[in-house]
């Protein structure tokens, strides 16, 4: 007898993900000089057929899909971070969209986060981004920090990404 008979449950496991038109909820992305230098002549007609994944959660950001390119969004994250903040993880995902839509991989496995191509490829677009809507070192060093690097992976994203860091503290002595 099947367990699923004896317990009396089914499952289904075949649950439909709701995949939602970028376009819907991200206009104009189609003018910024950064994505359609990345997807050419083709940029309104990327965005037009990209989809989002909208999931809510207490942590996580933005991630692109490795199966078949989609966006993955948090709820939170979107309602509650700056506007540079979800702006600039925008461009760094669709960057992601551009690697994936090339072949190239998006997850290094062996490697930490800091240290994966696709991760400085899309951290670097973006820095290039930010400082053509004006942002300084300082701003782009505190958008590249996330909780889940080492203050010494930080640095080192930073200066892969041609920005420079700040000074580590000290050590016995606390960053006010």
């Amino acid at each position: 007898m099947a367990v699923e008979a004896k317990l009396g449950v089914r499952l289904e496991r075949a649950a439909p993900t709701k995949l939602y038109p970028f376009t819907r909820f991200f206009r104009g992305f189609e003018r910024v000089p950064a994505i359609r230098a990345l997807f050419g002549a083709k940029t309104g007609k990327v965005l037009r057929s990209q989809k989002v994944e909208f999931f809510s959660a207490r942590f996580g950001y933005m991630g692109t899909s490795d199966e078949d390119g989609h966006l993955l969004i948090s709820t939170r994250h979107l309602a509650r971070s700056p506007f540079r903040t979800v702006y600039l993880d925008l461009v760094h995902e669709l960057r992601h969209v551009k690697q994936f839509q090339d072949g190239r991989p998006l997850f290094y496995p062996k490697l930490a986060y800091v240290d994966a191509p696709s991760e400085i490829e899309a951290y670097r677009f973006t820095v290039d981004e930010g400082r053509r809507i004006g942002l300084t070192d300082a701003q782009l060093f505190d958008y590249l920090h996330t909780e889940w690097m080492t203050p010494a992976e930080h640095r080192r994203l930073a200066r892969r990404c041609g920005v420079t860091p700040r000074p580590a503290p000290k050590r016995g002595r606390r960053r006010r």
